[in-house]
């Protein structure tokens, strides 16, 4: 296993696919971070070189993920609680927050909340 930005990502897969293991990369970055770096991407993991793992950790921190991302994801959330806007009411009492019906639907919304007055 190879630890790339504090996550251990698989050896025996592709490294488009592989990159994805982190959070805050997705296909489209993944495919952009190979292209940049000139790295073929449907190469193992196991078989990059030592200098193509350093290119990629430095081109990684270019962007936001794992600790920085959950966190700015969390304290926008909380900013919206903390006003009072719909989408923040919305969140406090656990119910879907962007316009899904929740006569029929929601039920994993509505099994985790929480009751707050």
């Amino acid at each position: 296993m190879v630890r790339v930005a504090g996550v251990n990502i698989p050896d025996n897969k592709h490294v488009i696919i592989s990159l994805t293991y982190i959070y805050g990369i997705g296909n489209f970055i993944s495919k952009k971070i190979c292209s940049n770096l000139n790295i073929d991407s449907f190469k193992l993991v196991k078989d990059l070189s030592n200098i193509e793992l350093d290119l990629i950790r430095k081109d990684i921190y270019n962007y936001f993920v794992e600790g920085d991302l959950k966190r700015q994801v969390m304290l926008n959330i909380k900013r919206l609680v903390d006003i009072n806007c719909y989408r923040g009411i919305r969140h406090k009492k656990g119910l879907p927050v962007r316009g899904q019906r929740t006569k029929n639907n929601s039920k994993t919304c509505k099994k985790n909340r929480k009751y707050i007055k």
